[in-house]
């Protein structure tokens, strides 16, 4: 399901909206007339024997004036409405869960680091480490950080080594609004995500079980970011639907960003900076019917990747390392 032209539809509605200022800021000053082409001199063809006073302060054009002002005003109110499909209108409203990293350390209370050299599955290249060089908290942000330092672990030893924690029995909702604040760094092959796993396997190993990704980013690809689900039968007769967000202007890599779903019974909607991009309403399970798998406790999973199919090869610019995932916030709503 590909619903990008939805954020084309918002970002003109804004330009709009912007328009209908600028007419009633004409409308309501005569020193701002030019910006929809009244100027005094067509005013003065049109009643050369009044004086310009006289004209701006003449019942008709008063109350011709008033009224076109609050037509305008009304429709600026009612595009505005759909502008940014924001959240405030969610059935969640609830904080039931969150982490600020306002402190000096990973609470363990919420947070688990893992430990591996597994590649996920995906020909990724870095080793998982709980080491401060790779997971820390400092400046109010955690920071998930990947390096080129060839670190090893049990006798395996990887090119890079990252980061990665979960909130698995620390924190699983079923359904909810998810928001995360983060800055993604740049760089081929950098592979930062936002997602979330099933704590149980209730209907059987991935991706049976489902998966949903709230942010999916490729380093090279800065102005771009991926929402998808995972779903069916088991790898490799999984099957998956998503798409894709790219912003209007700037990227990702140069300032945090607000990336959130809602997640129901019936579907699960995307947002980047409460711009909705994307509604998936339709999945399936081999295991059992619809909403499964999705009608399960799940957990929260934030992690640096480094190579593997999804980016490809890894930069060989020295400059890319180290590179960090910085997240200012976590937080659940029920």
């Amino acid at each position: 399901m590909n619903l990008t032209p939805l954020a084309t539809r918002n970002h003109r509605n804004q330009n709009n909206i912007r328009a209908f200022q600028l007419l009633v800021l004409a409308l309501s000053d005569r020193r701002y007339s030019y910006l929809i082409g009244i100027s005094s001199s067509s005013i003065n063809a049109s009643t050369s024997t009044r004086s310009r006073s006289t004209r701006w302060n003449s019942l008709g054009f008063k109350l011709l004036h008033c009224y076109v002002k609050s037509f305008i005003g009304l429709l600026a109110v009612v595009l505005s409405l759909n502008v940014s499909q924001s959240l405030a209108d969610s059935p969640f409203d609830k904080l039931v869960w969150f982490d600020n990293f306002d402190g000096d350390s990973l609470d363990y209370s919420k947070w688990e680091c893992e430990i591996n050299a597994f590649g996920g599955g995906n020909q990724e290249l870095q080793i998982y480490t709980d080491r401060p060089e790779n997971v820390r908290v400092e400046n109010g942000s955690l920071v998930i950080e990947a390096r080129n330092d060839k670190f090893g672990i049990a006798g395996t030893v990887r090119d890079y080594s990252s980061g990665r924690i979960r909130s698995k029995n620390r924190g699983d909702w079923k359904f909810g609004r998810f928001e995360v604040r983060a800055k993604m760094p740049e760089g081929q092959g950098l592979w930062p995500a936002i997602w979330l796993l099933p704590s149980k396997e209730t209907y059987g190993p991935w991706a049976s079980s489902g998966e949903i990704d709230m942010v999916e980013f490729k380093g090279q690809k800065t102005d771009e970011i991926f929402g998808t689900i995972h779903f069916g039968s088991p790898w490799p007769k999984n099957k998956s639907t998503g798409t894709t967000y790219r912003l209007p202007k700037g990227s990702f890599v140069e300032d945090f960003h607000k990336f959130s779903i809602e997640w129901t019974s019936q579907s699960i909607t995307w947002y980047v900076d409460d711009v909705k991009f994307q509604q998936i309403d339709s999945w399936s399970s081999d295991a059992a019917p619809f909403p499964a798998p999705f009608d399960q406790p799940f957990h929260m999973v934030l992690n640096l990747a480094v190579g593997g199919h999804f980016v490809g090869p890894v930069s060989k610019d020295p400059k890319t390392f180290p590179a960090k995932l910085l997240i200012d916030y976590v937080q659940v709503y029920q």
